[in-house]
């Protein structure tokens, strides 16, 4: 009775204040989220769904080294957008949380000299879309995954288990399953904010719960306020986009290149406006074709400053841009 029970609460409570609800709701498909979050069953405004966070699982579950594959990624998330669209919903378009390792550690490349490249990229594919980006402390730095090398650092109950079933029950080495950890522990989006390169990241004076991350004197956002050409300039970049162009919170979303297992690609439809998003999704570089209908586009973002977008163009590793042009209606 869970959709009786959402909608009483709704008309009860939530109808009277003027607010956001999201549902986390795991394991449910886009199918099944489409009456949580349709407009006019008055229930909620959006949900948390986790398909694209199951991609990389194996017999043991999230301790895997696979990466996602990027055309199941494509498919997941262009599922999303097309039924909450049908269905006159809403998505939560996001990369990491509290429970989730570091996006750009996960889905991108935390190396140099590729992590602010591969930051900027996920950054991008998730805010071109139709939903609403929730943005994770420290992402919009580009914080990556801890790696701590002793279990004597991890805190999450989580992680001291399935070091104990790994090593004693599975017959998975000590060295091996810090391996895992150090890839999908929850206690790689935990550690303290990096604020600045000062003792502990700035976060604290004491000793905080759990480590901060080693990088912390190369990754905080004091250093990134000063740099125009950083993961959290690019951030401010993206947000303001969408608060200025209604088609990023608004248009139809069209994938391309589906089967592509490098480019992620599409476009944006309102009215007379189109929008175009490309990124290489991969540390190898790209051809992609620019169709003939934004030749002349408007740039409204780019992460490698790149400038000729006509035809044919090799894209560089982890590279993003997005295109926009209104075509301007002449009256008679």
């Amino acid at each position: 009775r869970v959709h009786e029970y959402l909608q009483e609460m709704n008309r009860e409570v939530l109808s009277k204040y003027d607010i956001m609800t999201v549902g986390e709701a795991p394991h449910t498909s886009a199918d099944e989220a489409a009456p949580y979050t349709a407009s006019d069953r008055h229930e909620l405004n959006m949900v948390f769904h986790f398909d694209h966070m199951h991609l990389d699982y194996d017999e043991n579950g999230k301790y895997a080294k696979n990466r996602v594959k990027l055309t199941d990624l494509k498919e997941v998330m262009t599922k999303w957008q097309d039924t909450m669209h049908e269905c006159d919903g809403w998505n939560s378009l996001y990369w990491s949380n509290h429970d989730q390792a570091r996006a750009v550690s996960r889905f991108g490349n935390e190396s140099e000299p590729y992590r602010v490249k591969s930051a900027k990229m996920l950054g991008t594919i998730l805010h071109m879309m139709q939903g609403t980006p929730y943005i994770y402390e420290g992402e919009e730095l580009g914080m990556t995954n801890a790696h701590f090398e002793s279990i004597d650092e991890y805190k999450d109950v989580e992680a001291l288990d399935i070091f104990r079933d790994f090593t004693e029950r599975k017959g998975f080495s000590e060295k091996d399953t810090l391996e895992l950890l150090g890839l999908k522990s929850r206690d790689n989006a935990r550690t303290p904010m990096q604020w600045d390169d000062s003792k502990q990241a700035g976060f604290t004076e004491g000793e905080p719960w759990i480590k901060v991350n080693p990088n912390y004197k190369k990754i905080n956002a004091a250093q990134q306020l000063e740099d125009p050409d950083s993961v959290f300039h690019y951030y401010q970049k993206l947000i303001r986009l969408r608060k200025e162009k209604d088609i990023i919170v608004y248009g139809e979303f069209e994938p391309l290149y589906r089967e592509d297992e490098q480019i992620f690609a599409y476009t944006r439809k309102q009215d007379q406006e189109k929008l175009l998003t490309v990124c290489n999704f991969s540390d190898k570089n790209a051809e992609v074709e620019v169709p003939e209908e934004f030749k002349g586009a408007e740039c409204l973002i780019t992460n490698l400053g790149r400038k000729e977008f006509d035809g044919k163009i090799i894209l560089n590793p982890y590279e993003a841009f997005v295109l926009y042009y209104k075509h301007q209606v002449t009256e008679k």
